[in-house]
């Protein structure tokens, strides 16, 4: 590895690394600033081809031109520079040329983006002459199309961009002083500059013959659509060729084939119709929204340019979404949202009576326990924190939370809240606490408990959230990327806890155990079950829907997996992204209406409130767009093992830029509630200033259908609340459930439960009976073990999942896994088997995992071959004969190499010699393609 402080470079030579001396001296020297939109030259080429002969030495240094984290390496060579996270810092790697190669940022997702380009090693001279043009003629004299006469003449303008638009000196008067313009000869044309950009119009050439096949001109400014140079055939109208900038200052050639227009008369239109003004408060005005323009000239033949700007280089993006209010009070925000027909959207509760509302939740009598998040961005010192709990509810029906209690303050940093099983369980890293709850009075029974420490708050809107209940009977929670927590209780030594930085984790209520459930994503801030007890999640920057499976690993938006012989993750279920443009998830901030709002996402809410809303809804899944202030609807369909998520029409459009809903949830009467940080700021910021302190709202959405009841389950008998198991609406399932989880094992429950799980005929009934005998403690393994032969494939897979909930199995029941992992036809079933595996101790999965390997049917699966892989893994490290043998068998793809590089990491002198077997076998084998690259495989295993 190369760092740039060291003075020293690095080239790697066959397996050696030979130090170069970094003398300051170089054949070549590169500059580049970097950027998420690629590599830019000084001449405003996007991830230019450096050149260099044989045996040069060589540095390309790059300035980072962005707040954002960049480095730049080399790809065969091996080498990479420091790190740089500050706008305007610098860093560089120095070599000896020897090979082409290609250089990019190695920053997890900006390869992807779009920071790579190539390095080539040439013979010759190296120059960048190219032929020289000539100006159109009309009438037998040149035409300014150069404006080198310092006039408009030949053109016509409108509007008030072109009314005086021609500049001489660079840096330009109308750019910023660090643009650089690079015109050509005395003058250049801009419609406004970073100064004048708001301005618009249009400039129209005369027209004039096409004499010559070629044509170039130079061209910068925004890449917009609406600030662009067209070439127009003359009398139609038609555009025969159009370009707009790369969102740069310096003027590039942009290169026109004429040949179809030879001796047609063309003229060029000069657009600039974008004003750049910004309707959203806090995001800055488009100082990129203007057009420069110089030089156009014919050519003989075509023009080779070392900067030339090609159309596949512009990532255009689109205007800017129309944003028609903001900074309402409650009631007016209610007014102006846009709910679907039949749909009705009420203020329940605004400031003062809420502000800040960052986590609420509903409790069995169907009010809502709401977190005042006074604390966030900052957490205080120990017992100075400012958050409290207030629980609110609607006493007549009237859409209005009427009645307002304060049930807990002085709390610090809390970001979620759940109720249940004898308190209010709150997550408020670095703590898990537990509050007990006098149910008579709504008051504290006594002090906070600190159940867990350790969590972080390196970022503090990516700490532990969204605490709900899963229908296992634990408490679950999302954790985010950037924020590194070492989980245990208080007290606990290293080895005791648990490291989690991104994914999702679980708490048991009673046994106190602490699991991370699945790891990885991005900045998990909702999560919830659909009818079949499979959770989900949405995230913000990566693509946002997750089918989130017990042991898996998911996509990171950065870092690493703990476990390093991950080599690969589970991706996405969306076949599609809620942001538009090819510049990345940021870019498409407040442009992306059309696609779904934007990149970031809050809270999720799968629809299962009851029969009262139409259908279409049910088993969906919302979630609020933060940058498009509406809620995204997807729809779920099985697809393999698990789902594939689809876009569906917005359900709900706030129409105001400070709306911010963060979760949304239905209650007793299948109307939802939604809370909204009501704020300008709608960006995370550990300066605290920059978010609003006074304001917050609670929305209420009724369906014309939906009627108002009055409920309280706390007081519903057990058998009242076993029939709850089988209402439509799925609050009075998991209110009763966690109840009976509360009050314990009782044999009259059991058996009426067994009842609904024996007789029902419908599969999601059946599953709810079976959740609650498991937290009820009414389930044996003998009871579980039968639903294995269950002809329902939701039911044997959740028989699975159960059997391993303490993380052993007899060996009756492996034996019993063993075969499904042989016979069983459900690739969801075979999911939950490779699930499953991942619980219990390596020496006990290897039947079960050789008979998932070799499933060819799951080979396309979007699970099952990694979390086959994920649970074959440590089998390398048990046997490393076996495990290859195993992989050669494997059906599923990536199970052979992957078995190689395992094996390979062990690096002992026995790994060795496996290695080397199988090299020999392989190497008298057929001569298909997956055999050499497994040769390959372990012949470069074995250098390293």
């Amino acid at each position: 590895m190369i760092w740039a402080t060291s003075g020293f470079g690095v080239l790697a030579q066959q397996s050696k690394k030979i130090p170069v001396q970094d003398t300051g001296k170089f054949d070549r020297d590169y500059a580049l600033e970097a950027t998420m939109l690629g590599f830019f030259a000084k001449d405003g080429t996007r991830n230019p081809t450096l050149k260099a002969k044989k045996g040069e030495l060589v540095r390309i240094r790059i300035t980072n031109g962005e707040i954002m984290t960049h480095d730049i390496a080399l790809e065969k060579l091996g080498i990479k520079s420091k790190t740089i996270l500050e706008k305007g810092a610098s860093t560089s790697i120095t070599f000896k040329a020897e090979q082409s190669d290609t250089y990019f940022c190695s920053v997890p997702g900006h390869r992807a983006a779009g920071m790579v380009g190539s390095f080539e090693v040439v013979e010759g001279v190296i120059s960048d002459v190219t032929i020289a043009g000539q100006l159109p003629l009309k009438d037998g004299k040149p035409l300014n199309l150069n404006f080198e006469t310092g006039t408009l003449k030949d053109w016509t303008a409108t509007g008030e961009a072109f009314a005086n638009p021609l500049f001489s000196q660079d840096p330009s008067p109308v750019h910023e002083k660090e643009m650089n313009i690079g015109f050509e000869g005395k003058y250049f044309l801009s419609s406004g500059g970073t100064l004048h950009y708001k301005l618009t119009g249009t400039l129209t050439s005369v027209p004039f013959r096409v004499t010559q096949p070629f044509a170039a001109f130079r061209v910068s400014g925004g890449a917009l659509q609406d600030t662009r140079v067209e070439l127009v055939l003359a009398g139609t109208d038609q555009i025969i060729y159009h370009i707009t900038g790369q969102g740069r200052a310096t003027l590039q050639p942009a290169v026109v084939d004429l040949q179809p227009y030879l001796n047609k008369d063309i003229f060029i239109r000069i657009i600039d119709n974008e004003t750049g003004i910004s309707q959203i408060p806090y995001i800055a005005n488009d100082k990129w929204a203007h057009i420069n323009f110089d030089d156009f000239l014919f050519y003989p033949t075509r023009p080779d340019f070392p900067n030339e700007l090609k159309q596949k280089d512009i990532i255009i993006l689109p205007p800017l979404d129309p944003v028609l209010h903001a900074g309402l009070s409650g009631l007016e925000a209610a007014k102006v949202m846009t709910p679907p027909k039949g749909f009705k959207v009420t203020l329940a509760a605004a400031e003062p009576d809420i502000i800040r509302p960052i986590s609420f939740t509903l409790d069995a009598k169907g009010r809502l326990w709401v977190v005042e998040g006074h604390t966030y961005p900052v957490p205080a010192p120990e017992g100075q924190g400012r958050d409290r709990i207030l629980i609110f509810e609607d006493t007549d029906g009237d859409g209005t939370l009427d009645k307002r209690k304060v049930f807990a303050e002085g709390l610090n940093l809390v970001s979620g809240i759940e109720v249940g099983m004898g308190g209010v369980w709150l997550g408020a890293a670095p703590y898990l606490l537990f509050i007990p709850v006098d149910a008579k009075t709504d008051q504290p029974a006594g002090p906070p408990q600190k159940l867990l420490d350790g969590w972080g708050v390196h970022d503090t809107h990516e700490v532990l959230n969204n605490l709900r209940w899963g229908p296992d009977g634990w408490l679950y929670g999302t954790h985010g990327v950037f924020t590194h927590s070492n989980v245990g209780k208080p007290g606990a030594s290293d080895a005791e806890r648990t490291k989690i930085n991104a994914g999702v984790w679980r708490y048991h209520p009673t046994t106190h155990q602490f699991e991370v459930f699945a790891e990885g994503s991005s900045n998990p801030w909702g999560i919830d079950f659909n009818d079949y007890g499979h959770p989900f999640i949405t995230v913000c920057v990566i693509p946002h829907m997750y089918h989130i499976i017990q042991g898996a690993r998911y996509q990171r938006q950065a870092g690493k997996h703990f476990n390093p012989y991950t080599y690969d993750d589970i991706k996405t279920i969306a076949d599609h992204v809620h942001w538009v443009g090819e510049r990345g998830p940021h870019a498409g901030n407040f442009r992306s209406a059309s696609a779904g709002g934007g990149h970031a996402h809050a809270g999720a809410m799968i629809y299962l409130g009851g029969d009262t809303w139409p259908k279409e809804y049910r088993n969906e899944i919302f979630m609020n767009n933060i940058n498009g202030a509406r809620l995204n609807v997807d729809h779920f369909e099985r697809s393999g093992s698990g789902y594939e998520a689809t876009h569906k029409t917005d359900f709900l459009a706030m129409n105001d830029s400070w709306s911010q809903w963060l979760n949304m949830k239905y209650d007793p009467s299948g109307s939802v509630y939604a809370i909204d940080w009501y704020d300008k700021n709608q960006c995370h910021s550990s300066n605290p200033d920059v978010h609003n302190k006074t304001m917050g709202r609670i929305f209420k959405i009724t369906h014309e259908n939906d009627k108002w009841v009055k409920v309280d389950l706390s007081k519903a008998s057990d058998m009242e609340l076993v029939n709850y198991q089988l209402n439509a609406n799925e609050w009075y399932v998991r209110q009763a459930r966690t109840i009976l989880q509360e009050r314990g094992p009782n044999k009259k429950v059991h058996k009426a439960l067994k009842q609904i799980l024996n007789s029902n005929p419908d599969p999601t009934r059946k599953l709810r009976a079976l959740w609650t005998l498991h937290v009820t403690k009414g389930l044996t393994e003998k009871d579980l073990t039968d639903l294995l032969s269950h002809e329902n494939e939701y039911m044997k897979s959740w028989a699975i999942q159960l059997l391993t909930e303490n993380k052993t199995v007899s060996p009756a029941t492996l034996k019993r896994f063993t075969e499904l992992a042989q016979n069983d036809t459900s690739a969801l079933v075979r999911l939950y088997l490779a699930s499953a595996m991942l619980r219990l101790d390596p020496g006990q999965r290897w039947e079960v995992v050789d008979a998932l390997a070799q499933k060819s049917e799951d080979k396309d699966d979007h699970n099952l071959p990694l979390m086959v892989w994920y649970a074959a893994e440590p089998l390398a490290a048990l046997d490393m004969k076996r495990a290859l043998q195993m992989a050669e068998r494997a059906k599923l793809p990536k199970i052979l190499p992957y078995t190689i590089q395992r094996v390979g990491a062990i690096g002992t002198d026995e790994s060795k010699k496996v290695l080397k077997e199988l090299n020999d076998k392989l190497g008298k084998m057929d001569h298909s393609h997956e055999n050499h690259e497994n040769l390959m495989l372990i012949g470069k295993v074995l250098e390293e």
